[in-house]
């Protein structure tokens, strides 16, 4: 589904475990690493699609997850021009998400990256909290560094996860501080 702006409806997954690292997968046959995402089908909520898009890309199935909390709005990025398919229509300019956090309660084994006939992904690994910020392609790390900064609060109820340094927001404040932002489930 792509709206009346050009933006591709989709969700993005960080999924942590038990030690609050993250979920960090490779893209088949590439040296680029992502979360978990795809986009939202029809009619499709994004919670059914976040459950769909786990199955899909990881195996995992809900009673593998905790869903901790999302962001309380659509986050966007678009994507560079030479990306863009002009010749597709309605054209896709970029993506807007909304966001999952979800703790990882199965057991490593219940990771499937082979779970549908096209895998998106063909290795994993857990990584620190902020380290996918600083290895994603560029043109997702502004929505990367929204979604994380949003939802650490969530995941990091009894203390905040350390901040790279140099880390501010436009006010040239702390990047967590006062942050009221993502929904807890």
């Amino acid at each position: 589904m792509i709206d009346s702006d050009g933006f591709r409806l989709n969700v993005g997954i960080i999924l942590a475990n038990r030690q609050r690292e993250v979920f960090w997968a490779r893209r088949r046959g590439m040296d680029a690493w992502q979360f978990p995402q795809g986009g939202v089908k029809g009619s499709e909520s994004p919670d059914v699609a976040m459950y769909r898009e786990l199955a899909e890309e990881t195996g995992l199935l809900p009673q593998h997850v905790e869903l901790m909390g999302s962001t309380r709005r659509w986050l966007r990025y678009r994507i560079p021009r030479r990306f863009i398919r002009y010749d597709r229509h309605p054209v896709c300019i970029g993506q807007k998400q909304i966001w999952y956090v979800l703790r990882f309660v199965g057991d490593e084994s219940d990771v499937q990256l082979n779970h549908s006939q096209h895998p998106e992904f063909d290795s994993w690994r857990w990584v620190d909290y902020w380290q996918p910020v600083r290895e994603v392609v560029s043109f997702k790390r502004g929505v990367y560094r929204k979604a994380l900064t949003e939802l650490a609060p969530v995941l990091f109820n009894d203390c905040d996860p350390p901040v790279p340094p140099g880390w501010a927001d436009d006010r040239g404040e702390d990047a967590l501080a006062g942050l009221t932002g993502a929904t807890g489930r």
